[in-house]
């Protein structure tokens, strides 16, 4: 095979790929994640963390916090803001993709499991035998 037609053809395997709805989609919803990630970060950082500081004793915030052995530091704090981001995420994506994604596909399930309404010759049918039974 000339290695011009080669190249041709997978970048026409490319193409067909890359254009397709489901790799768009997908390309979509890391973008959309990205930001929601962010959002959940700054409303844990900035908001839910503070006000937890404000309830734990202590004279810093929870950046703060810190567990000292000898001469190291365990920022524990820190890691409590992540568990709370990752909580938060994880509950998020619970929400969506179990609850409201399993509610579109049962209800797209009942929809399709719903018999189509007979045709006519199935409705003449069903008289000649309604009539057939009471004669």
């Amino acid at each position: 095979m000339d290695p011009t037609k080669k190249a041709m053809s997978l970048l026409e395997e490319f193409k067909n790929f890359a254009l397709k709805g489901n790799v768009i989609d997908l390309a979509v919803a890391v973008v959309i994640g990205g930001a929601f990630g962010k959002i959940v970060d700054s409303l844990v950082k900035h908001i839910i963390m503070p006000l937890v500081s404000l309830i734990m004793p202590g004279e810093q915030s929870y950046l703060g916090w810190k567990l000292v052995i000898g001469a190291k530091e365990v920022p524990y704090g820190l890691f409590i803001g992540e568990v709370v981001n990752f909580l938060i995420v994880a509950l998020a994506l619970f929400i969506f993709i179990v609850k409201f994604l399993g509610w579109i596909m049962k209800f797209k399930k009942q929809e399709a499991t719903a018999p189509p309404p007979p045709t006519k010759d199935q409705e003449l049918l069903m008289e000649i035998r309604d009539l057939l039974k009471k004669a």
